[in-house]
């Protein structure tokens, strides 16, 4: 048994590396095709999440009795790249990801005006399967101290995906699309509010994990997982 030349396992593992950037774009392109974009708008959809994820808006912010660390560079999510002295202050920035909250959650509203266009009886299923990815979100997330509130991604797309499936199935990517982006968005982010001041950091981004942050992740994976294109 002829064994494999040295270092042939690395130049795989590297070869699988610069392959997976484009594999994972592929991904979101087939996804934003499922959800009745076009070529062009699909590729314009996932530019703006990719760049979008490097910016933060600041919302409002909740006081603390005590210091919480903060990196300043992290609005522009360039704490990533770049080292910076820490700074302490007395509250806590709420801000909102431009691509990893803003760009998913007009994505989908789009959906969820296609479905009052053109299937309006649908809507009431998919506020329920909404209703049900709320409710899962909000008991699975938790906060945890100096990182934000965590959960896996892959509850809220399953459930949304089961949702899409059994209760609409002629419509199940808009409608998991939907139930995925906002299920974490609302159960996950906006009812755990009240936890930030728990969590101990000085700033928390919905949406900032990253460009595959928990509510865009869910909804791509959401929607790959619900067959069928409209």
């Amino acid at each position: 048994m002829r064994s494999a030349p040295p270092g042939c396992l690395a130049l795989v593992f590297l070869g699988a590396l610069l392959l997976l950037p484009f594999l994972l774009a592929n991904a979101m392109l087939a996804a934003l095709g499922k959800l009745g974009l076009g070529p062009a708008t699909s590729i314009l959809a996932a530019l703006s999440i990719f760049l979008g994820s490097a910016v933060n808006v600041p919302v409002t912010r909740i006081e603390h009795e005590q210091t919480v660390e903060y990196l300043p560079n992290r609005l522009l999510g360039l704490h990533r790249l770049f080292s910076q002295s820490v700074q302490r202050r007395t509250y806590t920035v709420i801000a909102v990801n431009v691509g990893g909250c803003l760009v998913p959650t007009a994505l989908a509203g789009y959906q969820c005006a296609r479905l009052a266009m053109e299937a309006p009886s649908i809507l009431p299923a998919a506020l329920l399967a909404l209703g049900i990815n709320v409710t899962l979100c909000y008991f699975v997330a938790q906060p945890v101290p100096d990182t934000g509130i965590t959960m896996p991604a892959i509850v809220p797309a399953g459930a949304a995906a089961l949702c899409g499936l059994v209760l609409t199935p002629e419509w199940a990517p808009p409608v998991a699309f939907m139930a995925g982006v906002l299920g974490p968005l609302l159960g996950a982010d906006f009812l755990h509010l009240d936890d930030i001041a728990e969590i101990g950091t000085g700033m928390a981004s919905i949406g900032g994990a990253g460009t595959f942050d928990g509510i865009v992740l869910s909804g791509l994976v959401a929607t790959l997982l619900a067959p069928g294109a409209l």
